[in-house]
C-alpha cells in the first residue's frame, strides 16, 4: 500500500523551479531536495527511523551516527532554551535555530511544530519559513494553541475541532512551493483519552485534508493501543510513531504492524543533561578538572563537529595563515622488556590499550593539539607501525641497530627531524592530554616533564629519577622557574629522596636545538655511545651547563 502511495507521488520525477514573490527563484535538483529525502523513508516499504536534535551540534552528531533524518523536537528545543514544552520559545525562535540545524546537516528535518503556532494563517507562514530553510516536513498536533506536553496532564488537555485542525492541512498543503514538502498531522485522541475510534476518524478526516502522514501518540507502557490503531488504519497513509514511554517493544513488533516511521524523541537531551550533571559535580567537589578532563570529549571534538577543519582550509586559501611549527619525534624502535608473549609479532608501541594501539593513541594526542609532522623512530617489527603510517601521515626513521643500540641511537636516527620546535618522547607514553597542552605552553631552550608523585612502595621503581633546584609545589610555587640539577637511573642509588621521575617527554625551542645537537655529537666520541640512554643525554646537557626546565605534573 505504502510503495503504491509513493509511486502515486513521484510520477513528476523532475526538476522543480520554485516562484515565490518574496524569494527569488531557485532551481533545485530532484536529487538533492531534503523534503524528497524525508518523504522517501516516509512512504520506504521498509521500517525507518529518525533521532531527535535541537541545534546544530546534535543535528550533526545525529547524521555522523548514521540516521537518516532528524525530529527537531518542540519539548528538547524549548529546554535547551530553558522553558517550558508550552509555546514559551516562540516560533521565530524555533525558526532560527531550525536554519542553524539546517546549515549543519544534509539529511532532513521534520520539525515538531506543536500545534502550528495558531491558526491556519500561522500554519501558512510557517511552512513558508520552513522551506525557506531547507527543512523537509512539520508535524502539527490537534490540541490547542498554547501547547502542553502531552505527558502532562494529558487527558485533561481539550483537543482541536476536526474541521478547523483540517483548515490548517489544507493551508499548510496549498501554500507549500515545493509539492514534497512533508505535512504529517500528529493525533492526540488516545493521549486525551478519547480512544481508537475517535483516533481513526480524526486520522481519515486529516488524510482527506492532505495530510502526508499520520503519528498517532500514546503514553501508554505497552504499544497495544498503537498497534491496535495501525491495524485497523490499514495503511491508508503512513503511520508515524513516538515509543517513548512503550520503549521496551520490541522493534521486530513494529515492523510486523507495517509501522512506518519511529521518531526516538528526546533520547540525546537526556544523555546531556545527565553527563553535565555528573560532570559539573564532580568539578564542584574536587575544585579541579584532572578528574574528568579525559573522560569528557576533547576540545577538538568540538571544533571538529563545528567544521573547523573547513575553515582552516578555506584560511590557507583566502588569508595564507602559516601552519604551526611545532613537530614531534616519538621513539618507538625497541620491543619491550619483559614483554615477549604479546611483542612475538609487533613492537610494544603496537599494544593496544582499550582497543588502540599505544603508538595511534600518542600519535592522536599530538594532532588534537595540532601538532601534524610527527616522525617515529622504528626498529623491532617495523613493518607493524608503517602498517599505519598511510593512515596517520607520519614520518617514519629506522634504527637498525635497535636491539644492541639505546634510546641515543633512536634518536640520532631522527636527528633530520629536528627543529627548532620539536618535542621528544618515548613511544609507550600514555598521559593525560592536559601535559601536552601544558608543555606546548611552556617557554624554554630546553623542557623536562617530571611527575613528582613517586611511589609509596620502595619495591616499585622508576627510570630516570631527577633532582630539581624546587620541589613540586604542587601549583603553588610562583617564584623562579624550577631546574633541572641532575638525573639518574632508578636502578643507581641515591642517597636522598629524589623531587620526581622524568615521564620521557622533553621540548626543545630555538637554541635548544643546537644544544641537544652538540651534546649528541659529545656522547658519539664514547666507546659505549651506542647504548646510551635519553638519562645520558640530558646529563650531557647538564654538564654542558646548559638549562633544562622542569614542568612538574602530578601523576601522568
Amino acid at each position: 500500500m505504502k510503495l503504491a502511495l509513493y509511486d502515486d507521488l513521484m510520477k513528476n520525477n523532475t526538476t522543480i523551479q520554485t516562484h515565490h514573490p518574496n524569494r527569488p527563484v531557485c532551481v533545485i535538483p530532484p536529487e538533492k531536495k531534503r523534503s524528497r529525502t524525508l518523504r522517501e523513508l516516509l512512504y520506504s516499504p521498509s521500517l525507518e527511523f529518525i533521532m531527535e536534535a535541537h541545534n546544530g551540534l546534535s543535528a550533526r552528531i545525529v547524521e555522523e551516527a548514521g540516521f537518516s533524518g532528524i525530529w527537531a523536537s518542540s519539548l528538547t528545543m524549548s529546554a535547551q532554551f530553558g522553558v517550558r514544552d508550552s509555546n514559551e520559545a516562540s516560533w521565530t525562535q524555533i525558526v532560527d535555530m531550525l536554519e542553524f540545524m539546517s546549515d549543519a546537516v544534509d539529511i532532513p528535518i521534520l520539525l515538531d511544530g506543536d500545534t502550528g503556532y495558531g491558526n491556519f494563517n500561522n500554519v501558512r507562514r510557517l511552512v513558508n519559513k520552513l522551506e525557506q530553510r531547507g527543512i523537509g516536513g512539520v508535524c502539527i498536533e490537534d490540541k490547542l494553541f498554547p501547547k502542553t506536553n502531552s505527558f502532562i496532564n494529558g487527558e485533561r488537555q481539550a483537543l482541536c475541532d476536526i474541521d478547523v485542525f483540517c483548515s490548517k492541512i489544507e493551508a499548510g498543503r496549498d501554500c507549500r512551493i515545493d509539492p514534497e514538502f512533508c505535512i504529517v498531522a500528529r493525533i492526540e485522541a488516545l493521549i486525551a483519552g478519547w480512544g481508537i475510534d475517535e483516533a481513526i476518524r480524526r486520522a481519515e478526516a486529516y488524510r482527506e485534508a492532505g495530510a502526508d502522514g499520520i503519528l498517532i501518540h500514546s503514553k501508554q507502557s505497552r504499544a497495544d493501543e498503537v498497534l491496535e490503531f495501525a491495524k485497523r488504519w490499514k495503511n491508508r497513509l503512513p503511520v508515524v510513531i513516538v515509543p517513548t514511554k512503550y520503549y521496551s517493544t520490541p522493534t521486530s513488533v513494529f515492523r510486523e504492524a507495517g509501522i512506518s516511521l519511529v521518531i526516538w524523541a528526546n533520547h540525546l537531551l537526556r544523555a546531556s543533561i545527565s553527563s553535565m550533571a555528573d560532570t559539573a559535580r564532580d568539578i564542584y567537589e574536587t575544585e579541579t578538572l584532572v578528574t574528568v578532563e579525559d573522560t569528557i570529549a576533547p576540545v577538538n571534538e568540538i571544533f571538529r563537529l563545528q567544521g573547523a577543519e573547513e575553515l582552516l582550509r578555506a584560511e590557507q586559501q583566502y588569508l595564507r595563515t602559516k601552519q604551526g611549527n611545532t613537530t614531534a619525534i616519538i621513539l618507538a624502535a625497541s620491543r619491550g622488556r619483559d614483554l615477549d608473549t604479546v611483542t612475538k609479532s609487533r613492537p610494544k608501541v603496537m599494544i593496544p590499550v582499550a582497543g588502540k594501539p599505544l603508538l595511534r593513541r600518542l600519535i592522536d594526542e599530538f594532532k588534537q593539539q595540532e601538532v601534524h609532522q610527527i616522525t617515529v623512530v622504528a626498529g623491532y617489527q617495523k613493518q607493524a607501525i608503517a602498517e599505519i603510517q598511510s593512515i596517520t601521515n607520519i614520518d617514519i626513521a629506522h634504527n637498525p641497530r635497535y636491539e644492541q643500540a639505546g634510546e641515543l641511537a633512536s634518536l640520532t636516527a631522527a636527528r633530520e627531524a629536528i627543529t627548532e620546535d620539536t618535542i621528544i618522547t618515548y613511544g609507550d607514553l600514555l598521559f593525560r592530554s592536559y601535559i601536552l597542552r601544558d608543555l606546548l605552553a611552556c617557554d624554554g631552550d630546553i623542557v623536562i616533564v617530571v611527575d613528582s608523585l613517586l611511589p609509596d612502595s620502595s619495591s616499585e621503581r622508576y627510570r630516570d629519577l631527577v633532582y630539581c633546584s624546587e620541589p613540586d609545589r604542587h601549583g603553588g610555587w610562583f617564584g623562579d622557574d624550577v631546574h633541572l640539577l641532575k638525573m639518574i637511573p632508578a636502578e643507581k642509588t641515591h642517597d636522598t629522596e629524589p623531587d620526581g621521575r622524568w615521564i620521557g617527554m622533553m621540548r626543545l625551542q630555538g637554541k635548544g636545538r643546537a644544544y641537544l645537537l652538540e651534546a649528541i655529537d659529545d656522547l658519539a666520541d664514547r666507546t659505549d655511545g651506542d647504548r646510551l640512554s635519553m638519562c645520558d643525554l640530558i646529563n650531557q646537557l647538564l654538564s654542558n651547563g646548559r638549562a633544562v626546565k622542569v614542568l612538574y605534573v602530578q601523576g601522568n
